[in-house]
């Protein structure tokens, strides 16, 4: 089943005549102050319509900042939305996630999707039996020129290996900490579940599934990732969010049979998360799943939680495509 966000009469999912849609966030965090929010805001296509959050000052604040409505119940933001957007932790959002799904709201969703792949199951699954589009924000994959090089290298093919570090100063062994360290879910869970669906959302689509992941740690929450793909080239990524300012930085490298490709530097991520939304807005009206979507996002959730229980010495199977 699929919704027409234009067509006329009410129901799940489904926006009248001749309104644009309505998008609701969920989360105030400084993610949802400088990035979702703004971005909502903003966007030429869609009308952000409220706010609610697990501090209720802090939806206040978000809502008053914007001129949007707080809510005090995610229930009725549901209701009043066509749309629902995510930035809460992932064990926080995976629930409230299926609740808008069966809601009838299209889902723009934080990754990682979940911590635990039933959750994330329970969340792909959840937008599938009730026909709402769904898109999960990977940084990489709206902004440009990254996008557009991943769709590149994608094509090109040939590839023989690649590798990526994604390292992080959140919660550097000396100085201050980031904005973004009053975060117990990053301080639980690391590098590995914070940035290493940033990662995978490139690899996987240039050198295809993986395959076969084997897992090792470094120093602080630093985790490499060694991986097999279908294409039969292997890669490697290296993630923490605990790396020394000087040492922090994000770069991917491939080398294949026409050379060797780097990604290019981006930047403006509010942008890209109005991308984000054209993407879930255009799976809406056209009914056509996007590649990064919740399913994809579950398939990251099941790779990472492979690596974590090799880290943790648990008897697992390594994740066959």
């Amino acid at each position: 089943m699929s919704y027409d966000l234009n067509s006329s009469g009410e129901g799940p999912g489904r926006a009248p005549g001749h309104r644009r849609p309505r998008v609701g966030l969920l989360g105030t965090g400084p993610w949802a102050r400088r990035t979702h929010a703004p971005a909502l805001a903003a966007h030429a296509g869609s009308d952000f319509t409220g706010v609610w959050g697990r501090r209720p000052q802090a939806a206040a604040e978000l809502a008053g900042a914007h001129g949007v409505k707080v809510y005090e119940d995610p229930d009725a933001l549901f209701a009043d939305c066509d749309v629902v957007a995510f930035a809460l932790p992932p064990d926080i959002q995976a629930p409230l996630a299926v609740r808008a799904a069966a809601a009838g709201c299209h889902l723009l969703l934080d990754k990682p999707v979940a911590t635990t792949v039933a959750d994330a199951r329970a969340v792909a699954d959840a937008a599938a039996a009730h026909g709402v589009a769904s898109v999960v924000f990977l940084t990489l994959r709206f902004a440009e020129p990254t996008a557009g090089w991943v769709l590149e290298q994608a094509r090109r093919g040939g590839w023989f290996t690649a590798s990526a570090h994604w390292l992080g100063a959140v919660f550097p062994p000396a100085g201050e900490p980031s904005a973004y360290a009053d975060s117990p879910w990053r301080k639980a869970k690391g590098g590995l579940w914070d940035v290493g669906p940033h990662a995978l959302s490139v690899l996987i689509p240039i050198l295809g599934e993986v395959t076969a992941v084997t897992a090792s740690r470094g120093p602080s929450d630093l985790v490499q990732l060694a991986l097999r793909h279908t294409s039969g080239a292997a890669s490697t990524a290296v993630l923490s969010l605990g790396a020394p300012r000087a040492a922090a930085g994000v770069g991917l490298e491939l080398r294949g049979a026409e050379g060797v490709f780097r990604l290019p530097d981006w930047s403006d991520v509010p942008g890209a998360y109005g991308r984000a939304l054209d993407a879930v807005l255009t799976a809406a009206r056209t009914g056509v799943p996007d590649p990064r979507g919740a399913e994809f996002g579950a398939r990251l959730t099941e790779i990472l939680a492979e690596a974590e229980a090799q880290l943790s010495g648990a008897a697992v199977s390594a994740p066959v495509a």
